[in-house]
């Protein structure tokens, strides 16, 4: 992976690491007797035995300009921790791309204050479900493992088993926790974290506000530390149409949930609901080129973006956007097989991997990465959802006006500057 940055180590650091048995030397100009101007210097490297002893010999000579140790230089942000997972390097763009999220350096951040992957958080995924359990006719994801799971619930069909049959929610519990470093398919950002599954969209996608209020409750109630709601109302929706779920949203506050919402995809300039209502953060999405997709909800009431995938929006005004590419890249997991539906029971037990984008794909990120703040403790054992939110916004990387704007928000998700 490409780092642009890098930090060097000044010679007055008496921990400076220098290539060993090596000196760079300076010598001035015999003709003039004095050091060459800058653009002419050409020091050379001496190889040595000792190099203190020979910079003090060196130091002595008339004819030497400068004598210093060959100091080493690190990448910024070198530590960093690349699992196993085939397909994170050549399709997760959004982990490891030049615009995605810094998952290598997040994870590092993550493993060396012990909690790997989020380990010890609990994120509720409120969806279509999720495919969790071999429990005929449906099947496990094969890149999920049992463990993964916390017990959850079916808004739908009123039992215990939120069993997925759209492929929305699996995909979404993909980004956010897949099985990572186990060589196969796909990493989730959140690895460690477990996954509380709760249905309250139908197999075609679709739910209504009291199941998804009270899923929300249940998850609060059941021991979520976040919650992923990648969903959205009409957009003639307002906060007086769904008081339950208003309500709902209040009460995860008042207990320390974050819940975290997709903004939307009319490509319209105001987020839709729920991620517009108060106490919840709205997440847009963005590109393979870091731009705003142009199907991205913006407004006042965004918080912050992440990759989504789709086709840059236009009018952005920045030279790396391009409305006129089209061979940009989804958001990809492991999701069904089936023949141009989801919905079809029979496909349950095959899966693929799966390129979707939209902003459903985008808020994931965030959650994920919210995860991985709590496990790694950078602003304390047992932060807020303002704490976290506020971390997730400052870290970001500011794309579009500078500042928070209707566009982007705070900017781009950084998971690793979220987590130093």
């Amino acid at each position: 992976m490409l780092i642009a940055a890098i930090f060097v180590v000044p010679s007055a650091a008496g921990a400076a690491q220098i290539v060993p048995g090596e000196v760079v030397v300076q010598y001035e100009d015999p003709a003039t007797g004095k050091a060459p101007s800058l653009a002419e210097a050409v020091p050379v490297v001496l190889q040595v035995d000792n190099v203190q002893r020979a910079l003090e010999q060196l130091r002595a000579k008339s004819n030497v300009a400068y004598a210093v140790p060959n100091l080493i230089a690190h990448a910024a942000d070198s530590a960093s921790y690349m699992p196993n997972d085939p397909e994170l390097r050549t399709l997760q763009w959004n982990f490891v791309g030049p615009y995605g999220v810094r998952a290598p350096q997040a994870w590092a951040n993550a493993i060396a204050a012990g909690r790997a992957g989020g380990r010890g958080t609990i994120i509720a995924v409120i969806d279509s479900g999720v495919a969790y359990s071999n429990r005929s006719p449906f099947h496990r994801a094969p890149d999920f493992k049992a463990g993964q799971f916390k017990r959850g619930w079916d808004y739908v069909d009123g039992d215990p088993y939120p069993n997925d049959e759209n492929g929305h929610g699996t995909h979404v519990a993909g980004t956010i926790a897949q099985a990572t470093n186990n060589g196969k398919y796909f990493a989730g950002l959140a690895y460690g974290a477990k996954i509380m599954p709760i249905r309250a969209l139908d197999r075609a996608g679709y739910g209504d506000s009291n199941a998804i209020s009270k899923a929300v409750r249940y998850a609060v109630d059941h021991g979520a530390d976040l919650i992923n709601l990648s969903l959205e109302f009409d957009s003639g929706t307002r906060a007086r149409h769904i008081p339950e779920l208003v309500a709902a949203f209040k009460y995860a506050r008042l207990r320390g949930v974050l819940v975290v919402a997709a903004s939307g995809n009319e490509g319209a300039a105001q987020v839709s609901l729920p991620a517009r209502a108060t106490g919840v953060m709205a997440v847009g999405s963005t590109t393979q080129h870091g731009c705003v997709s142009e199907f991205s909800n913006g407004g006042s009431g965004l918080d912050i973006v992440a990759p989504g995938g789709g086709l840059d929006a236009e009018d952005t005004g920045e030279s790396r956007c391009n409305p006129n590419s089209l061979n940009l890249r989804e958001i990809s997991q492991v999701g069904f097989r089936s023949e141009g539906t989801f919905s079809h029971v029979a496909s349950l037990s095959r899966f693929t991997v799966q390129g979707m984008d939209g902003t459903s794909m985008a808020a994931p990120h965030v959650v994920a990465a919210a995860a991985l703040v709590i496990a790694s403790g950078v602003i304390g054992s047992n932060p807020s959802p303002v704490q976290i939110e506020q971390q997730l916004q400052k870290t970001a990387r500011d794309f579009g006006s500078p500042g928070s704007d209707r566009r982007y928000g705070a900017g781009l998700l950084d998971a690793a500057a979220a987590t130093r």
